[in-house]
């Protein structure tokens, strides 16, 4: 047992990760609730051992978030962080059975998902993964879970508060959001201007002919090259740009 404590406590170090609390169960009814949904999907995931966390905003759900959110949503990780006494613990959860057999059993079924595309792939897990978006394989199964959680929503099987259960108070005031407005939009264009504006041009120029000489080589690491671009000043879209020479654009089809 001593071993295998050793064992599990050296690959916790080598298995770092980051934590997003899940947007897809905020609700934009009710939104101040999402403070306590946010609270325990992080608390989830510092017991997870997650060396880097982001909580999400309570108003995610209706617009970007405004100030008091962001600050809500860093607090909720503060109080975590300095009131739980969790950090101080390695690993809380350690030889819970519950939690290592949720573990084996999300270990199982992502071998299985391996294995199918391995299989499309004919051995190879790139080319299954590239005839997987080639086929809409993944788009797929994706939009039958969605539809799966709608259905069970829709139908009751599955309770989400202040959506199709606990309902009261849907009705008050509404939270005060962040709106964008066309000054601000005017705003952000002319910082871009002016970005564009300063910049070293030569140096965005060869960034983006390193780019697009890096994409042309498959063993190439592309990091490096999107890195010196981004020090140039080189805008996503013209990252972007530099490497559909090499690759194209995707054009997603609508799964029916």
């Amino acid at each position: 047992m001593k071993d295998h404590y050793a064992a599990t406590n050296e690959l916790s170090w080598k298995l770092r990760f980051h934590t997003q609390t899940a947007g897809v169960s905020l609700t934009a009814q009710q939104p101040e609730v999402n403070i306590a949904r946010t609270a325990i999907e992080a608390l989830a995931g510092v017991l997870g051992g997650t060396q880097s966390l982001h909580t999400n905003s309570m108003d995610e759900a209706l617009a970007l978030p405004s100030e008091k959110a962001a600050r809500i949503a860093l607090r909720t990780q503060q109080v975590i962080a300095y009131e739980t006494n969790v950090v101080n613990v390695a690993d809380p959860l350690g030889g819970s059975w519950f939690v290592e057999e949720l573990t084996d059993e999300m270990a199982r079924q992502a071998e299985e998902i391996f294995a199918e595309i391995s299989d499309m792939g004919e051995g190879s897990m790139l080319e299954g993964c590239i005839k997987g978006i080639e086929d809409n394989w993944f788009q797929g199964r994706t939009a039958e879970s969605a539809y799966n959680l709608e259905r069970s929503f829709n139908q009751g099987s599955r309770i989400v508060v202040g959506v199709n259960d606990f309902t009261e108070g849907n009705d008050d005031a509404d939270l005060e959001i962040l709106r964008i407005t066309n000054e601000d939009e005017r705003k952000q264009v002319g910082r871009l201007n002016d970005v564009r504006r300063d910049r070293d041009e030569a140096k965005v120029l060869r960034a983006l002919e390193e780019l697009t000489k890096d994409a042309l080589d498959p063993e190439v690491n592309l990091m490096p090259a999107l890195i010196n671009a981004s020090r140039a000043y080189v805008t996503v879209g013209e990252m972007m740009g530099a490497m559909e020479k090499v690759f194209g654009r995707h054009i997603e089809v609508p799964t029916l």
